[in-house]
């Protein structure tokens, strides 16, 4: 929330201009203001409370135009406190509800219906990170012995969901040893988070008199696997290239061209979904313009919330320009976000 005050006067004009600009993506000027909004205002008034507004840093003035453009100070000043409510109409929920009690119930076709759902509702590029269980607490290990050389782990997570996961052995083993490290691995792990075990795991066994059999070995080999998301390879879905490169933004090639990079690169997507949900905070977070990294994301806004499965976390969100129907949005990332958290299993 920006420091400068404005009186009602200025909000409400900074407010109409940010709803012409997102509407046409035209420069606004002060004649059209006053003939669109019936404020009772000159243009000449309404001119200059737009120069100052634009003199505090909430509207810029391009050169090629009599109008003016919100800054990002100026959006975050409308996101913060002058847009409308944020609010789906009765007929988006329905569509949604409808589509959700259709949808398969893997965690894969799942997000990426859901992400089609609100790139469809935004235009935007829509996207959703894999419910991760870095914060999952472990209460118990239990190792069953397929072979000589096989194990199935399965992990008892407090929330009450389990994971399995078969791992193989470069020695044999015997039905002794597995006990004695499945006791081993209950007493020096039970009760920690899983980002916890992942990063002292071995810090916790090394020096151990048990610490050399092969089947610790495994354990150390694939930490990441047994104690991490079950999505395998990939960790997000994205959605809406084709709806996207349709705002008026991206007529100029090279604006073009940098929303193919952005949708190409999905490490710098996963990267600003999970600064959000490490954050652990159950709003819808919006960073617009140079409130995003890296620097060359500073043309773009995000809008993501996240959602929870039992101790599971993922986060559902959109990118696209700045210039974009925030209430909506908002609106629209909060309702799926939500309904995927009743809806997703892990």
């Amino acid at each position: 929330m920006t420091s400068i005050e404005l009186t009602e006067r200025e909000k409400t004009i900074l407010r109409n201009v940010i709803h012409q600009f997102i509407l046409t993506a035209n420069p606004v000027g002060s004649r059209y203001i006053a003939k669109k909004y019936g404020l009772n205002l000159s243009p000449a008034t309404i001119r200059n409370i737009m120069a100052d507004l634009e003199d505090s840093g909430f509207l810029n003035h391009p050169h090629t135009s009599a109008g003016r453009i919100p800054t990002d100070l100026g959006y975050r000043l409308y996101v913060d406190s002058l847009m409308d409510p944020a609010q789906l109409g009765s007929e988006e929920e329905d569509l949604i509800n409808s589509s959700f009690e259709s949808m398969s119930a893997d965690t894969a076709d799942l997000l990426k219906a859901t992400t089609i759902i609100l790139s469809n509702l935004t235009n935007q590029i829509a996207c959703a990170t894999f419910p991760q269980l870095d914060n999952a607490v472990l209460t118990k290990i239990h190792i069953v012995q397929l072979s000589s050389t096989r194990i199935l782990v399965v992990v008892n997570i407090s929330s009450g969901n389990v994971k399995t996961i078969t791992l193989e052995l470069d020695a044999e083993i015997k039905e002794k040893e597995v006990l004695i490290v499945e006791k081993l691995l209950n007493e020096k792990l039970s009760g920690l988070k899983f980002n916890e075990i992942k990063k002292s795991f071995s810090e916790r066994l090394k020096g151990h008199p048990e610490w050399k059999r092969p089947i610790i070995r495994v354990f150390v080999e694939s930490m990441d696997k047994i104690f991490a998301n079950d999505s395998g390879t990939e960790k997000s879905v994205i959605s809406g290239a084709k709806n996207i490169v349709k705002q008026p933004e991206f007529e100029d090639i090279d604006q073009f061209q940098s929303v193919i990079e952005l949708i190409e690169d999905k490490e710098v997507i996963i990267h600003i979904l999970d600064k959000n949900r490490l954050q652990k905070n159950d709003d819808v977070i919006i960073s617009i313009g140079k409130e995003n990294e890296p620097d060359w994301l500073s043309d773009y806004s995000t809008v993501t919330k996240t959602y929870s499965v039992g101790e599971a976390t993922g986060t559902l969100g959109i990118i696209g320009p700045k210039r974009m129907q925030y209430s909506k949005t908002v609106a629209a990332v909060s309702y799926l976000a939500e309904l995927l958290s009743k809806q997703i299993k892990i």
